[in-house]
């Protein structure tokens, strides 16, 4: 009996152990996050003289709130607020929609090459993106003569936004027993009546991720974005970023004001679902 009291606590006093180290793990790379954060936001309210000082302010002694201000007077940010949700808002939505029905027909249907069409498209996330990047500069432009538009950087999302959202959807829907179809299939229920009333409330969590992850692929795609789009009227935050520098001069002030304004909307969305999406990624591929 003894014995198994200090066995006990020895297993305790490891746990414990265990547990201090991967939480300073974890509190060393949110910090590693955090601190360009608040650098680019103490920076945004500081002045040009106060940025060049040294030791570097940590907490600015002046909050010069008035910098966002005079940022916003040359920064276009609603304008540019507006064309880069033109672009989420549709891509997001088809991208979503798609992959649910992608990943349900892998799921549950039967067809006839099923597995050979699940492999291919598998193997199609290793595929990096600039390996197809001028034939599709080459079919949008030239064939589909829809250079300068949206469209490029909208239509592609009709299939799923890219196969790991296809599969992400499909693993959910695996861990969903086949009675729930089959008892609904008996009490007349139709596949799209099963899948929309039954099958998607119980993935939720999937959704959700599927959706910010495709937010953030969208946000953070300078290249492509740079590529169709050559008007300033169409601009997005990415692209507007780009040419901060050149808006503002030297006053990296104003500049990082732009630039906290413009991650803001990211962050705000991204708090707002990350408890579906952190369940979305730890509850892939578990099942029943």
């Amino acid at each position: 009996m003894a014995e198994k009291v200090v066995v006990k606590k020895k297993r305790t006093k490891k746990e414990v152990a265990m547990n201090i180290v991967a939480t300073l793990v974890v509190l060393f790379f949110a910090i590693l996050v955090l601190v360009p954060i608040w650098w680019i936001f103490r920076t945004s309210l500081m002045s040009m003289g106060t940025i060049n000082q040294y030791p570097p302010q940590i907490i600015p002694h002046e909050w010069l709130w008035s910098n966002y201000t005079k940022a916003l007077e040359t920064f276009e940010y609603w304008t540019y607020f507006r064309n880069t949700f033109t672009i989420i808002i549709p891509a997001v939505t088809f991208g979503v929609v798609t992959a649910i029905f992608c990943g349900y027909a892998f799921a549950r249907l039967r067809f006839r090459g099923k597995k050979l069409i699940f492999n291919v498209c598998v193997s199609t996330i290793l595929l990096p993106g600039m390996v197809t990047l001028i034939p599709l500069y080459i079919f949008w432009t030239k064939g589909m003569g829809l250079g300068d538009t949206y469209w490029p950087l909208i239509l592609p999302f009709l299939t799923g936004g890219g196969f790991f959202n296809i599969f992400l959807i499909r693993q959910f829907f695996m861990t969903i027993p086949m009675e729930l179809d089959e008892a609904a299939s008996i009490d007349g229920a139709g596949r799209m009546r099963i899948l929309w009333t039954i099958l998607v409330p119980s993935i939720k969590p999937a959704i959700v991720t599927v959706g910010l992850m495709l937010f953030i692929q969208i946000w953070n795609d300078l290249l492509q974005q740079i590529i169709y789009i050559n008007s300033m009227d169409k601009f997005t935050f990415a692209i507007a970023l780009t040419n901060f520098t050149g808006s503002f001069g030297t006053s990296w002030p104003l500049a990082m004001a732009a630039t906290f304004l413009t991650i803001l909307p990211g962050i705000v969305i991204y708090i707002i679902g990350q408890k579906s999406f952190v369940e979305g990624i730890v509850l892939t591929g578990m099942k029943n």
